[in-house]
């Protein structure tokens, strides 16, 4: 069992009061972390605006390279990492662990390249005797507040171009998954990043997250996680330079025409990676009712196949068990109310027995589900296929479009006509034409689509620095 302390201002300090972390692989105790508070909070953004004035007048070749180093230390520390990450999240070692820290590793080196590349301009002035320069600047000190489903890379996707870009970071992470922030904290700071540009406030939302959103001296605010939670940063954060990336349903559209095959392949890996923990998950199954009981045949065969439920650490395993109670809990309610309103269940649709904890849950495949279901208009976050006939393509696009997610969306189809041009009009930031709806790179962006609950902006390569930069425009007179 491991004890932590915060790191502030080049330090790790603090831990007079300490929560429990319980491990939902083994439910056991397997870290006591640091609380934070309020003052906490203050001291690390005080830190951060003393420090991010050099560091930002610092080249941005010399910020790149502290982010290469960044990344080598995550590679000569993968196992623990990895491991550390199946203990306190529950994720499967080799198929999942491993497989976030590799990426993590792509996105410091990422960041580290595109702080090359921020680039202003120069405009034409109305005096002839004058010159303009438009420099793209760091805001100051970014809060960052991010969950438990990823809590390696999804910080990360922030802090890393955070910092290639001149600001410094205060960071909450999710309660939960304390112990990855602490470790990845530490591969930040083993690369010799200089005190005060990362500072790690370990605690619970309501208090070091609401701290961080709220203060004055907070210049812009990095969230990752739930809608619920996100609108309350949102309005607490309220003048601040935001960048949301919140939650959706994934809808995932299986036409006539469609590689059947092909389809349940992707709906086993949009719904069940990551135990379906995951805000691009394949939460809802838009098929047309010619091939309904063809794909519901395929997905009934494989799911027993595919899926793997047990110890993380196991290779064989696929699927380990959920983060924590709250989402179990609704993943209960979910299934319950979907049956009570006349779907049918298909297989699992149960908590698993015979498991160290109760956060092993069958993977589910529901059918017959209708859009007055909480499975198919809320986002479960649990491993689950609700399965929806519908009669064709604006129908489908019809629940798309009146759905107050907006974040991805998938169709299936051979015909590449129809796939764009239901593309062109889907509410839906990303739209992933005949791939599951979890298909994500870390150099492109990613986010809602206006107007949705989904966020606002974009993480994903270069875009994150259109949130933690600001312009600077410089008249110079030649007279």
């Amino acid at each position: 069992m491991r004890e932590t302390q915060l790191y502030v201002d080049g330090h790790w300090t603090g831990g007079d009061n300490r929560f429990e972390i319980i491990s939902p692989v083994t439910g056991t105790v397997i870290g006591m972390v640091a609380e934070g508070t309020r003052a906490d909070v203050q001291q690390a953004l005080d830190a951060a605006n003393a420090a991010w004035p050099d560091w930002s007048r610092r080249s941005a070749f010399e910020r790149s390279r502290l982010l290469e180093a960044v990344a080598q230390r995550i590679i000569e520390r993968r196992d623990e990492l990895a491991n550390t990450l199946t203990l306190e999240q529950g994720k499967p070692l080799y198929s999942e662990a491993y497989q976030e820290v590799d990426e993590l590793v792509e996105y410091f080196r990422l960041a580290a390249g595109d702080g090359l590349r921020l680039e202003g301009f120069c405009p034409p002035s109305m005096d002839a005797r004058k010159r303009v320069i438009v420099q793209r600047v760091p805001r100051g000190v970014i809060g960052i507040i991010t969950p438990w489903n990823w809590p390696y890379t999804m910080p990360a996707e922030l802090i890393a171009p955070a910092l290639a870009a001149g600001n410094a970071v205060v960071w909450a992470p999710a309660p939960s998954t304390s112990l990855c922030a602490v470790l990845l904290t530490e591969c930040i700071v083993e690369a010799g990043l200089p005190a005060g540009l990362l500072n790690l406030v370990t605690g619970y939302g309501a208090v070091v997250g609401d701290e961080i959103a709220v203060n004055k001296v907070t210049h812009a605010i990095g969230f990752i996680g739930s809608i619920e939670t996100g609108h309350k940063v949102a309005a607490r954060a309220a003048g601040k330079e935001l960048l949301l990336e919140m939650g959706g349903n994934g809808p995932l559209i299986v036409l006539d025409d469609a590689d059947l095959d092909r389809a349940a392949d992707a709906i086993i890996k949009g719904a069940f990676l990551c135990a379906g923990q995951s805000c691009s998950a394949a939460e809802l199954i838009l098929v047309q009712e010619t091939v309904h009981q063809a794909l519901l045949e395929r997905l009934a065969d494989i799911i027993p196949t595919q899926i793997r439920l047990g110890d993380p650490f196991a290779r064989e395993t696929t699927m380990g068990p959920l983060n924590n109670e709250g989402v179990a809990s609704k993943m209960d309610q979910h299934v319950r109310d979907a049956l009570a309103k006349g779907a049918s269940l298909v297989s699992g649709g149960a908590r698993a027995n015979n498991f160290p904890t109760p956060l092993y849950y069958q993977p589910t495949l529901l059918d017959q589900v209708t859009g007055q279901m909480q499975v198919a208009t809320h986002e479960t976050f649990g491993p689950v296929v609700p399965v929806q006939v519908i009669r064709d393509v604006d129908e489908a696009l019809t629940i798309v479009n009146t759905s107050t997610y907006g974040l991805t969306t998938a169709i299936f189809t051979q015909d590449l006509k129809k796939a764009m041009q239901f593309a062109d009009v889907v509410r839906s930031g990303t739209v992933v034409i005949n791939d599951t709806t979890n298909w994500y790179e870390p150099h492109i962006a990613f986010g809602g689509a206006a107007g949705s609950r989904s966020g606002i902006g974009r993480v994903g390569g270069r875009t994150v620095f259109e949130k933690f930069t600001d312009y600077k425009t410089v008249f110079i007179d030649l007279a």
